[in-house]
C-alpha cells in the first residue's frame, strides 16, 4: 500500500507541477519514447541476468506491495515459540522435541503459531538447527559457523532481485538519453520544416530524457531499496533465532536465551523486557496443560 501511495505522490508532484506551470500534459505522452526506454530496460534486464535471477526477481516483486511482514507481533511469536521449544527440551530432554521438529505442521507447539508456519524459510531454519541440537553431534562453535554461513547465503540470495532492479534503474537514464538522441536525429532530418514543427519534434525528443530519469529514480530504484530493507528484516529474524539457540546450547535458561535473542532486534520492533517477560508469563500459563 505504501508503494502505491508513494507512486501517487511522485506522479502527482511531477505531472501536477508541470501542469501548474502551464505545461500541456499531452506533450508528455510519447508512446514511442516509452517503447524505446521500457523495451531497452527489459531487454537489458534479461541479458544481464540468468533465468534463476529473473525468476527470483519476479517472485520478489509481489512482496513489495504487501504490508510489513516482520513486525513486533511476529517477533513476539518467534520468541514465544523458541521459549516453549527450549523449555520442553530442558525439562523433558532434547529428544522429546524430535516429533515436533520432524512434523511441525502437526506439532501442538508449532500449531499455536500459524504466522510463523506461513514462512517456510524461517521454519526450516528453526527446525534444521533444533535437529542438529537434538543429534548432539556438533558443538556450539560448529553450529555458529554453520548458521553464519547459511545466513550469508540467504543474504546473497535476497540481494539478487534488489541488485537486478538496481541495475535497471541505473540504466534507464541512459536509455532515456538514447531515446532523446534518436528524437533529435529525427528532428534534424526534418530541418526543412517550419520552426513550430521543429520545436515540437525537439520537445518530443527531450521527453525521452525526462521519462528515463523519472522511471529510474521515481519508480525502479526505490523498489530495489525497498527489497533490501525487507531483506534486512528477514535476516534479522534469522539472527534472532541464531543468538537464542546458541545461548541455549551454551547453557543459559530458556528465558535468558530469548532475552539474548530480543536484544538483536531492531529497536523499532523490539519488545521491551517487561513486554517479553509478560508475554512469556502468559505462555507459561497457557502451556501448563499442554507442553
Amino acid at each position: 500500500m505504501l508503494v502505491i501511495f508513494g507512486y501517487f505522490i511522485v506522479f502527482a508532484s511531477v505531472f501536477g507541477g508541470f501542469a501548474l506551470s502551464g505545461g500541456q500534459l499531452g506533450a508528455l505522452f510519447q508512446p514511442v519514447e516509452i517503447l524505446i526506454i521500457g523495451g531497452a530496460g527489459v531487454g537489458a534486464f534479461i541479458v544481464g541476468n540468468s533465468f534463476k535471477s529473473i525468476r527470483a526477481t519476479a517472485k520478489a516483486l509481489p512482496r513489495l506491495f504487501k504490508t510489513k511482514k516482520y513486525n513486533k507481533a511476529m517477533y513476539m511469536e518467534l520468541l514465544a515459540l523458541l521459549y516453549r521449544l527450549l523449555s520442553k527440551g530442558r525439562q523433558q530432554g532434547l529428544m522429546t522435541l524430535e516429533k515436533d521438529i520432524e512434523d511441525p505442521l502437526n506439532s501442538p507447539i508449532f500449531a499455536d503459531y500459524p504466522l510463523l508456519l506461513s514462512d517456510p524459510g524461517l521454519m526450516n531454519f528453526v527446525v534444521d538447527y533444533l535437529r542438529l541440537m537434538v543429534s548432539g553431534n556438533l558443538n556450539a562453535f560448529e553450529i555458529e559457523a554453520l548458521m553464519d554461513e547459511e545466513i550469508d547465503t540467504c543474504e546473497q540470495e535476497d540481494e539478487v532481485p534488489a541488485h537486478s532492479l538496481s541495475q535497471v534503474g541505473e540504466a534507464l537514464p541512459a536509455f532515456g538519453i538514447v531515446a532523446a538522441v534518436m528524437g533529435i536525429v529525427n528532428a534534424l532530418a526534418a530541418a526543412d520544416r517550419p520552426a513550430a514543427e521543429m520545436g515540437a519534434l525537439i520537445a518530443h525528443a527531450m521527453v525521452g530524457t525526462f521519462l528515463g530519469i523519472l522511471l529510474a529514480y521515481g519508480c525502479v530504484s526505490p523498489l530495489a531499496a525497498l527489497l533490501r530493507q525487507k531483506s534486512f528484516e528477514h535476516l534479522k529474524m534469522l539472527q534472532c533465532i541464531k543468538v537464542t539457540l546458541l545461548s541455549s546450547i551454551n547453557g543459559y535458561a530458556p528465558q535468558i536465551a530469548v532475552e539474548f535473542g530480543r536484544k538483536t532486534l531492531y529497536s523499532t520492533e523490539r519488545p521491551s523486557f517487561i513486554e517479553l517477560e509478560e508475554h512469556i508469563r502468559n505462555v507459561k500459563k497457557a502451556s501448563t496443560t499442554g507442553v
